[in-house]
């Protein structure tokens, strides 16, 4: 099976209660663009992550909102910001180190949310099916490039019907295979 790969820079998830925070009472996220996940989108507004060792400015929240606010940094970023960020699950953030956020209108002190996310695939329900793969399986995809071809493993099949079948690596991951523009990926689910 053929996969469409994306490349997801560090960017923010907001609960409700941290948007009011950051960029006052009742505020809504502004859509920018769509994402290719249905529902998804990058807003117009950004905000610094403030580390122990260092900020990075201009952070891109995407929506629509959370239940709970969910920073994700690759491991470039965590170094930088001085943060031992786990490799995680989306929505998995128990016991995961925490930051501050600096809003126009204020800040917060995180004690949890940071994570660096697994690498995984989205898929509809039909196309997993029709390529014999469940929710939560574990695959390898092959990245075939002309000087930095890759096999990246432990990759998890996320599946629902909300979903449009893409896998999602960080950017030091997208640097290792020379993505830099729409590429494909080969799904083998054999291993030996």
């Amino acid at each position: 099976m053929k996969i469409l790969i994306e490349t997801s820079a560090r960017h923010i998830h907001l609960s409700e209660e941290d948007l009011n925070v950051l960029f006052g009472p009742g505020f809504k996220l502004i859509i920018k663009k769509e994402l290719s996940q249905p529902g998804q989108f990058v807003s117009e507004q950004r905000v610094d992550i403030e580390g122990p060792k260092n900020t990075i400015k201009g952070v891109s929240i995407l929506g629509p909102l959370r239940k709970a606010t969910q920073i994700e940094i690759s491991l470039t970023d965590a170094r930088t910001l001085g943060i031992s960020a786990p490799i995680r699950e989306s929505g998995i953030l128990d016991g995961t180190p925490g930051c501050k956020l600096v809003g126009p209108h204020g800040s917060i002190d995180l004690k949890s949310g940071v994570i660096v996310a697994k690498r995984h695939i989205h898929l509809d329900t039909k196309t997993a099916k029709e390529n014999n793969l469940v929710n939560r399986q574990i695959v390898s995809v092959r990245v075939d490039s002309i000087q930095r071809a890759v096999t990246f493993g432990d990759v998890i099949v996320r599946v629902s019907d909300n979903f449009s079948p893409a896998m999602h690596i960080d950017t030091d991951e997208a640097n290792s295979a020379d993505i830099s523009s729409i590429v494909n990926g080969e799904v083998i689910t054999n291993f030996n």
